[in-house]
């Protein structure tokens, strides 16, 4: 009898359902507000960064914690948007599935890097973050051609 093995890592525990990427400013008390709520009633356990981010922790590490044990991430892109390269990482790493929510942004300029998402990073292209930003920009180019939501003034 042959055995089968999986080179394959077992996925990690899950502590949240969701884990709910925004920018506070843009839709925090909107939108992002009623998706967490509707999430809660629906009996699905979602990490809000204002509701699981203890006080006194480093927002970095708890984040990307939060990221990693959680079963999906749900991305609101906004105008205001300055998405984070962990989730597309653990995309990535750990099979996560990552749905994008297009909030008041037309998804092409997400995916293409135009408008406010082209800026943003022609703001941040040089000197000792050029790492970094192009990392950002492929982030922001996989997960903007990944089917979503659009919810433009909705």
């Amino acid at each position: 009898m042959a055995s089968t093995s999986s080179s394959q890592t077992p996925p990690p525990p899950f502590a949240h359902d969701v884990f709910l990427s925004f920018r506070g400013a843009d839709t925090r008390h909107g939108f992002t507000a009623h998706l967490y709520g509707a999430l809660i009633r629906r009996g699905i356990n979602a990490y809000r960064d204002d509701n699981e981010l203890a006080r006194g922790e480093t927002i970095e590490p708890s984040l990307l914690r939060a990221i990693e044990c959680s079963r999906f991430s749900i991305v609101v892109f906004s105008r205001g948007y300055a998405e984070s390269p962990w989730i597309v990482d653990c995309r990535r790493r750990l099979g996560q599935v990552v749905l994008p929510v297009f909030y008041d942004v037309d998804p092409m300029v997400v995916a293409e890097l135009n408008g406010e998402y082209g800026e943003a990073l022609n703001r941040h292209c040089c000197g000792d973050s050029a790492g970094k930003v192009e990392k950002w920009k492929e982030a922001l180019e996989e997960v903007g051609n990944v089917s979503g939501w659009d919810v433009q003034n909705k």
